[in-house]
């Protein structure tokens, strides 16, 4: 998949697999989404993303 010149769009609650695949992390929550360019465990660790999330789940 790493090498699939095309996008996918893929849901799991594997940390492993998501870690390893993504580079690209939107999250859809109940009043909007978060989209960054960045890794699994670089988004979870991610306070300017801890602060949008607090906001959009408001």
């Amino acid at each position: 998949m790493k090498d699939f010149p095309g996008t996918i769009l893929f849901t799991s609650h594997d940390h492993e697999f998501t870690q390893t695949v993504a580079n690209r992390i939107v999250e859809i929550t109940p009043n909007g989404f978060i989209d960054k360019l960045m890794s699994y465990d670089e988004y979870i660790e991610s306070d300017k993303v801890a602060q949008q999330k607090e906001a959009l789940y408001a």
